[in-house]
């Protein structure tokens, strides 16, 4: 594998070589930082924990250079936190026995410019070696413009590759900004409930994050919590922990569908659902 930057790394927890690791991938999250695939991909770390036929890949796109920091990383120059975020989601890989786990170190203003194509070849690549059945992303309502730039170079890459490569499903999940608002009808609903030591291990150890400032951990598992608890208000809990995610699948179906348009669409259902209610009342 060749990927564009020459600091791209790879990391393989049980030491399998390189093809083996990334052939037997059946999951993968594509994640624009370092802890992005804990926050929002779980579904697919825990359906991969422990097992011998189902494997995860994480690809984290940027280097994650320009994170806040306070305490002990207070002093930290960019490069310096680089280097102790990658030494995290290699942790991170080890503590939830990732398959395998590529950090494609791009800056972030690379990753948002839409002329550089790097990124895309760099995926392509990646996914026509992995051919996972399942990946997961950030979503297209995502407030950080990173992960909806990383988003957008994963359906570009995808919509290049051969549809028999493409995987069955492409999930776009929560980081920054809750999926509550997407009709229910249209959720798609992750339990997360399994190996809740593990969840809150992995986010853990994202030391330079929680203590730059930001309880990301606590943040994450009370998200799940709260989508789990709320996800009906007329039902008991059926999970005690979830993350909401769309389906971005047909965006890799059709690839001359406005993407757009595409999440467009479910705000304009959400509204109309919203209208519709009140108008039935007044």
């Amino acid at each position: 594998m060749k990927l564009n930057k020459s600091t791209a790394e790879y990391f393989v927890f049980d030491n399998a070589p390189l093809d083996k690791a990334i052939g037997r991938t059946t999951h993968m999250a594509v994640a624009a930082h370092q802890d992005d695939t804990e926050i929002m991909a779980y579904d697919g770390i825990q359906k991969c924990f422990g097992k011998e036929d189902l494997w995860f890949t994480a690809v984290v796109v940027t280097n994650g250079a320009g994170s806040p920091r306070n305490g002990i990383y207070q002093k930290y120059t960019d490069e310096d936190m680089k280097r102790i975020r990658k030494m995290e989601q290699k942790k991170a890989a080890f503590v939830g026995e990732y398959g395998f786990l590529a950090m494609l170190d791009y800056e972030s203003a690379e990753v948002k410019d839409k002329h550089n194509r790097e990124p895309v070849e760099d995926l392509k690549q990646i996914i026509s070696m992995a051919r996972p059945k399942v990946i997961y992303t950030h979503n297209l309502a995502d407030k950080h413009s990173t992960h909806v730039a990383v988003a957008l170079k994963l359906i570009s890459a995808l919509r290049e590759l051969p549809e028999e490569i493409r995987p069955e499903k492409l999930y776009g999940c929560e980081v920054w900004g809750k999926l509550d608002w997407v009709k229910d009808d249209e959720k798609v609903v992750f339990n997360v409930s399994d190996h809740p030591n593990i969840a809150q291990s992995l986010l853990g150890v994202f030391d330079s994050q929680i203590c730059g400032g930001k309880r990301y951990d606590q943040a994450a598992l009370g998200n799940r919590q709260s989508n789990a608890t709320f996800l009906s208000a007329y039902n008991v809990d059926v999970y005690s922990s979830a993350i909401l995610g769309m389906d971005l699948t047909p965006l890799i179906r059709n690839e001359n569908m406005d993407i757009a348009e595409y999440i467009k669409g479910y705000i304009d259902r959400f509204s109309e659902e919203v209208s519709e209610k009140i108008n039935k009342m007044i």
